[in-house]
């Protein structure tokens, strides 16, 4: 019997995972939604990194790992970051927790295919440059759905705007910058 291919049945789920979970949202934003938009962002930090500071980063290859970076959370939920980093013993487990579904996922894709997926999936296997664009991504389109809340006066996002202020980030090769000094 030929084993069926739950992979794609699985990332149509994104949809029904909602972020934010422990706030009230005026607009409600599911994974796939956040994913596709980190995923513009990310392509074009890439790019700005490459034309601004030298870099020579594949822009397709981060808007592509931008799409894919959450979807482990198809199997885990969105889990809040002020919980998933409340100390390092659980940001450590939940580590494990996230390596563990990036490997299941990987699991439900033919055997011919596992290849081409695994850099976009497991986490181990991206290259840590990368990773960051797709992490600064990441943190400013949380700032901008936290800025997008504030604007609806709702005020539940003031503490997660803080939060993401004082989080300092590196851009390699660029100088150290703060989220908040970025104007759109």
């Amino acid at each position: 019997m030929e084993k069926k291919v739950i992979f794609f049945a699985h990332l149509a789920r994104m949809k029904l995972i909602q972020r934010w979970p422990l706030m009230r949202s005026v607009s409600t934003e599911n994974i796939s939604e956040h994913s596709l938009q980190v995923a513009f962002v990310a392509h074009a930090l890439a790019l700005i990194k490459n034309r601004k500071f030298g870099g020579n980063t594949n822009p397709e290859r981060i808007a592509l790992l931008g799409m894919f970076h959450d979807t482990s959370e198809v199997l885990t939920g969105d889990m809040p970051t002020p919980i998933k980093y409340y100390n390092p013993t659980i940001a450590e487990e939940y580590k494990k927790i996230e390596l563990a579904a990036e490997q299941k996922l990987l699991s439900m894709l033919p055997e011919e295919f596992r290849d081409d997926y695994a850099p976009l999936l497991d986490s181990h296997r991206i290259d840590k440059d990368d990773y960051t664009i797709v992490k600064q991504a990441d943190s400013l389109c949380a700032y901008l759905k936290c800025l997008e809340e504030l604007s609806a006066g709702n005020h539940e996002f003031a503490q997660a705007k803080k939060r993401l202020e004082k989080k300092p980030y590196r851009s390699v090769p660029a100088p150290r910058w703060n989220i908040s000094s970025i104007r759109l």
